[in-house]
């Protein structure tokens, strides 16, 4: 039997495609580009707060409270996390964001937040009336490319609203 010299490239190419191809699908899914889950688990999670209540209201002291405070602390116990709160307005922030200093966003963002180029929005977790009576939803900023963070908090905030 004659083996052309074009099979057998073609049959090296496969097999060099193939054994990429399982590499590269080995990891984590999904994957964190900085590992902030992984960082945070066990170890300290970054906590950009805005003032906006009932969401989130931060003393003078720099202490964070309100609804997504309450949240963010429930989900990091569930991460065995602790919190390192950093106050600052969104635009700050959504900067602090952008340059990976900061792990989660709140203070009352909703899923027209304008910060989509600097903060990943999670899925909205809760939907409520605005003062114009329409309906808004609300959503949480995590750092761009932390998929595993995000997907953790996300199926961590359908867990309470399932509770609720």
């Amino acid at each position: 039997m004659l083996v052309s010299a074009r099979h057998v490239v073609r049959a090296a190419a496969a097999a060099v495609a193939a054994a990429l191809l399982v590499s590269g699908c080995s990891g984590p899914f999904p994957a964190d580009s900085q590992d902030s889950l992984a960082r945070a688990t066990g170890g300290t999670i970054y906590v950009g707060a805005t003032a906006n209540p009932p969401w989130t209201e931060v003393s003078p002291d720099g202490a964070v409270t309100g609804v997504e405070a309450d949240l963010v602390t429930d989900y990091a116990e569930s991460i065995d996390a602790q919190i390192t709160w950093v106050p600052g307005s969104e635009s700050v922030l959504a900067d602090r964001m952008k340059d990976g200093e900061l792990d989660i966003m709140i203070g009352g963002l909703t899923s027209k937040a304008p910060w989509t180029d600097k903060v990943a929005l999670t899925r909205p977790y809760t939907t409520v009336r605005g003062e114009d009576g329409k309906t808004e939803k609300m959503v949480m900023g995590v750092r761009p490319g932390e998929n595993a963070l995000m997907a953790s908090l996300e199926t961590f905030l359908d867990d309470q609203d399932a509770e609720r």
